[in-house]
Formats: C-alpha cells, structure tokens, sequence
C-alpha cells in the first residue's frame, strides 16, 4: 500500500507521459479527480473520466502531447504527507514566471495559484506543473 496518493498519481502520469501512452488510469477519489480537472482546464492533460468500475471509482486521464513531446514536461510535489507546506495568498509561489502552475488545497477548495492570489487565500501547495 502506498501511503502518498497524491504523489502516486502524479507519477502515473509522468511515467505514462514518458512511455508515449495515450490515456492511463488511477485509483479514484475526490482529491485526485479535482487535480485532474484543473490539470484539464489549464490544457496539461486532454480529457479526464471518472468511472465506477465495480467498488472502486477510476479516474481515466486522456494526455496530451505537443509534437510528440509531453504537454507536461515537470510534475514536482510540494507539500508530503511527512512535511506539510502551507502558505499565504501573499507567498503562494509563481511556477517558471507564470508559465506553469501550482496547484493549492484552499478552505475553498482545489483551485491554481494565481485563481488562490485572486481570491485572497492561501492553503497547502499540493504540486507544482510546467
């Protein structure tokens, strides 16, 4: 069993984004599904499915490449469950000047770093995507 689902679902996708798959499957659950859809809109990933397959939801991520190149080129996690990072609206971090994105758990919810900075919240940085 593993005791990160967040960092395991990140590796899934870098190592699927690696292997030239076109779509890859993870374990289901609300967290993860939230990630998935902001990794979407931001245009990382091309489609997501959620999927209750017997007991267990599934989460199905289409991914996506530009020239046969992965659109995500660095998935790196930020706060672990043995070492929680949490920050202010004022010190959420600006991933490659803009260019990619941090993705904060908020009181409201799953949401990037610069929708937390326009909302005036802060809350744990999850992951950071470029």
């Amino acid at each position: 069993m593993y005791t990160d689902p967040i960092s395991d679902f990140l590796t899934r996708l870098r190592n699927a984004q690696a292997a030239g798959h076109e779509t890859t499957t993870v374990p289901g659950s609300k967290l993860k599904l939230a990630i998935a859809k902001i990794l979407e809109r931001e245009g990382f990933v091309g489609s997501v499915k959620e999927s209750n397959v017997g007991p267990k939801k599934t989460i199905e991520v289409g991914l996506k490449y530009n020239e046969k190149e992965p659109a995500i080129r660095a998935v790196k996690r930020v706060s672990t469950p043995g070492r929680r990072v949490y920050r202010g609206a004022d010190e959420l971090p600006n991933v490659l000047s803009g260019q990619g994105i941090a993705i904060i758990s908020t009181s409201a919810g799953v949401m990037t770093n610069r929708e937390a900075r326009r909302r005036r919240l802060g809350g744990e940085i999850l992951c950071e995507v470029y």
